[in-house]
Formats: C-alpha cells, structure tokens, sequence
C-alpha cells in the first residue's frame, strides 16, 4: 500500500496548506508556531499548528500522519521552538503517540479530531525547563 493512502488528509492539500494557507497564518501572527530545522537543509522553517497544552509539554494532531516533513524535521532534530501565545518554548523528546495516549493527555475541553479524518497518530513534545 503507497504511504499517501494511510495518510488521514491527501497530500497533495498538503501542498497547497504549506504554499498558500501556511503563509497567511504564520503573518496573521494567530497560530502557535513551531520552527523547525530540516532534516538535509539545515533550513529553518516554520509552520502553523494546532499546538495543545498537555502535562508538561504540548501535543499535536498529525493532520497528514508522521510521514510530514515537518514531523520528521522534529523527530530527527529532536526538539523544535514554539511560539505559542506571544512567547517561545523550547520543546524536547519529541514522540509519536497513539489516539487513546494523546486522549488520555487532552483536556476534556479539547475538541478530538473527527472520526471521518482517520486520525490515529500525534506527536507529543516535552517542554525544556529553563
């Protein structure tokens, strides 16, 4: 089976998400922004997400599964900043986490991803004290 059809979202909106939409959130200065280095750039880059406050560190829904590059760019730098709220946090121990996990972690007012988008994994990150 090819990796895009056990996305949860095809990945061709994720495209047109990072080119057109991405862009927009990031300047309207109201999305958490996590920023990133990839993973054979070296490259900083930012994107806008849904960045939840768990115990500890924060959680994130993986809209187009662990296969995003920004995922990867997180899981092979291990750890990402996120400006969330006006400030920055450095997040660390970045791990995929399975729906009853990252459930368990949310609060109840939280709304769960709906059940037609498939969603199955997340990615939940420490924060670093300091």
């Amino acid at each position: 089976m090819r990796k895009e059809l056990l996305m949860p979202m095809p990945s061709w909106w994720g495209h047109v998400n990072k080119r057109l939409f991405n862009p927009r959130a990031i300047a309207s200065g109201k999305w958490p922004v996590l920023t990133h280095i990839g993973r054979t750039s070296g490259a900083a880059y930012r994107t806008p997400l849904d960045a939840h406050p768990v115990e500890s560190g924060y959680l994130f829904v993986l809209v187009y599964g662990s296969g995003s590059d920004w995922v990867r760019n997180v899981l092979a730098a291990d750890g990402a900043r996120l400006r969330v709220d006006g400030r920055e946090v450095e997040l660390a121990a970045p791990r995929l986490v399975g729906k009853e996990e990252a459930f368990q972690a949310l609060s109840d007012e939280v709304a769960r991803p709906p059940r037609m988008l498939r969603i199955t994994e997340f990615l939940r990150m420490d924060l670093v004290a300091g």
